[in-house]
């Protein structure tokens, strides 16, 4: 029997293989004239015949990335690996050592450590330098990022030995530490922002983002929050599911949540069951031209149920359903299969040009250029694009994203070129971890370690914690001298007098904010950057 039959033979047999177990229950069609026929014969023709050796798994790759390059946007190819990496921010946890981390010029140091989390647990500090991991430096070797993360996570119970620098102690220190499963966290902030106001910020939607957010209801509820902020900029989605249960909080049972339908995909509803625990309170919902997905789906069902406020700027609109296909080897396709639809019927997804990846991203350019991001009065939309809430029946508008109720211009003047320049440059980040990791142990000796102290009875301790630190502290001048003889030595300056003011003014709040966030926690930092956030002052103005 020849070499070519046997391949042919296999391969008819993996395809068939693929046909019946598929959770997507494709019906492959094997015959003589069939296109996947004459894609494995020309798959089989180059591996044996072409001129030079070729790497097959990666021809097979390649075959199919160029197949979903040619479709939407989003139908996407990923190997075992980037399988696992892109599943990590959304299942909750991944396996590691706990630790915060950013990287000081070549030298990764421990920014926080995770609660209770096996760092912690042998003794890891913040501002500890971690040098060598399993005796091989990874210090001033120009190690890159990504290696010494494969280096310090592994498997769960497995050991890994570091050599610590710590800030007063002349000879490295080291640890043994048992890895563990780590939480990943998808509420960036929640806090009472204001009497009777919570805020919470969400990140992205995963596994855990529904039961997060019933922890930070609880607290802030007994803190006496009544209404409530939340924040959705920047959040680029995540699991339906995940949507679906966040507004199973807010609304009525029976409401409409979202439906998604397709060419091969009858209609699916998603409604609430009534059994939501916030459905009293007003809701603001905070957006930005980088919310997406899942993050468009709960601002979008807040609005066409009349449910709550939408602030800032229009969503990015990615409004497609991915199916994933999982292949043999752990890699998996990624398969637009429908599209979701609001509550009123309009569909999030904004139009694409199929194959055209390349201008699809650069919309949000173009918004930009076309002064959408500036001044509302530069977005136009046609009247077959209107749709109307189903309560109070006020206009909407569909044709990609969510357009929210209150627009906030993009404040292009804020941040100066100076200042994009030197935090470019990383000279702000690196400042201001030499700064924390000298002053961290006297900042908590004046503040304390709890950013919202209490006595034994439950009363707030004064003078300690982030009020204190809000009212009182002041980032030191010979900081922003530092940062700025530091840009200077790089060639980076500012072109007048005026420009260096309002570079001060800003990099000053981001500063405090920054070491608000190395004292306690990412809460923190938003509690400085919120009070100059127009976005969450205008909701503000409106829960008045």
């Amino acid at each position: 029997m020849n070499k070519p039959y046997i391949r042919r033979a296999l391969c008819s047999a993996l395809l068939v293989f693929i046909a019946v177990t598929t959770h997507a229950q494709l019906r492959i069609n094997l015959g003589d004239d069939s296109p996947i026929r004459k894609l494995s014969i020309a798959e089989m023709a180059i591996s044996n015949l072409y001129v030079d050796s070729v790497d097959e798994k990666k021809l097979v790759e390649d075959a199919i990335r160029g197949m979903l390059e040619k479709l939407d946007p989003h139908s996407s190819y990923s190997t075992p690996r980037e399988v696992q990496q892109l599943n990590e921010p959304l299942v909750g946890n991944f396996e590691g050592i706990g630790v915060q981390f950013n990287m000081l010029e070549d030298t990764l140091l421990v920014v926080q450590t995770i609660n209770d989390g096996p760092s912690e647990k042998v003794g890891i500090l913040a501002g500890d330098r971690i040098v060598t991991v399993n005796d091989t430096a990874i210090a001033g070797v120009n190690m890159s990022k990504e290696e010494i993360m494969r280096r310090l996570r592994g498997p769960k119970g497995t050991k890994v030995r570091v050599g610590v620098k710590r800030s007063g102690i002349s000879e490295l220190v080291y640890f043994t530490i048992i890895r563990d499963k780590i939480p990943v966290n998808t509420v960036d902030a929640s806090y009472l922002i204001r009497p009777g106001v919570g805020y919470v910020r969400l990140s992205s939607f995963g596994v855990t983002t529904h039961d997060e957010l019933l922890e930070c209801f609880n607290k802030l509820r007994s803190q006496g929050m009544r209404d409530l902020i939340l924040d959705l900029q920047d959040n680029g989605g995540g699991f339906l599911q995940a949507a679906a249960d966040v507004l199973n909080e807010f609304l009525e049972n029976g409401d409409l949540l979202v439906y998604t339908e397709g060419r091969s995909i009858p209609r699916q509803e998603f409604r609430a069951q009534g059994n939501g625990t916030f459905r009293q309170g007003r809701v603001i919902v905070l957006v930005n031209e980088y919310s997406a997905s899942a993050a468009e789906i709960v601002s979008g069902a807040l609005q066409d149920q009349d449910r709550g406020i939408v602030v800032g700027r229009r969503t990015f609109g990615k409004g497609l359903v991915q199916r994933p296909v999982d292949l043999p080897d752990g890699s998996m396709i990624r398969l637009t299969v429908a599209h979701y639809y609001t509550p009123s019927g309009r569909c999030i997804q904004k139009p694409y040009v199929k194959g055209d990846m390349k201008g699809y991203y650069s919309d949000i350019e173009e918004r930009y250029k076309h002064g959408e991001f500036t001044n509302a009065d530069s977005i136009h939309f046609a009247d077959s694009l209107k749709y109307y809430t189903l309560k109070k029946h006020r206009t909407v508008y569909g044709g990609g994203g969510i357009m929210p109720d209150f627009f906030i211009p993009l404040d292009t003047t804020r941040y100066t070129h100076y200042h994009r320049e030197l935090s470019a440059k990383s000279v702000i980040i690196n400042a201001n971890l030499r700064f924390a990791e000298k002053n961290r142990k006297e900042l908590h000796r004046i503040y304390g370690k709890e950013a919202d102290p209490v006595d034994k009875v439950g009363n707030p301790v004064s003078g300690k914690g982030f009020a204190a630190f809000a009212r009182d502290y002041t980032v030191p001048q010979s900081l922003l001298d530092e940062i700025y003889a530091e840009g200077k030595k790089q060639g980076i300056n500012p072109k007048d007098d005026e420009e260096m003011a309002q570079t001060t003014r800003e990099l000053t709040l981001q500063l405090k904010a920054l070491i608000a966030r190395d004292l306690w926690t990412m809460s923190e930092y938003f509690r400085v950057t919120n009070e100059r956030n127009d976005a969450v002052r205008c909701a503000l103005e409106q829960l008045k």
